[in-house]
């Protein structure tokens, strides 16, 4: 059964984190356009929206098969795992700020520059590496 879910782990984790890095670099572009190019804002404000529709059931799928690995290999009691875990919260909670974000370009209330963008979208890689040295040497 653990190959199962880590298979699934896998599958849902990359195909959540293509989302995860690929709208941002939409929001980049959307704190660019200059405010009379409607045309080309409705564009990137609906590829932001179809893009989140599609990634959230994905990161559901990772986080349900996330949390089940640790309870089928018995690993839930070690150290390396709580961090995985705590660092999955944070990623959705970047999920969701994702959404808040998306809600303030949808109003036209965005406050951050384009350069602000282009830093937010290297939470999900520091996430991701800190993740996988977790689950490469088990450190703890």
């Amino acid at each position: 059964m653990y190959l199962w879910f880590k298979l699934l782990h896998v599958f849902f984790i990359i195909s959540w984190f293509a989302g995860l890095f690929y709208l941002p670099r939409i929001y980049v572009n959307l704190a660019q356009v200059d405010t009379g190019n409607r045309g080309e804002y409705q564009r990137l404000l609906g590829m932001a929206q179809r893009l989140f529709k599609f990634m959230t059931p994905l990161g559901i799928g990772a986080v349900i098969a996330g949390f089940t690995v640790p309870f089928v290999t018995g690993w839930w009691g070690m150290g390396w795992v709580h961090t995985k875990v705590t660092l999955g919260v944070i990623l959705l909670g970047y999920h969701f700020y994702c959404y808040r974000l998306l809600l303030d370009f949808q109003e036209n209330r965005n406050r951050y520059s384009h350069k602000w963008y282009r830093v937010f979208n290297e939470i999900p890689v520091v996430i991701m590496a800190a993740s996988l040295y977790l689950v490469i040497f088990k450190p703890f």
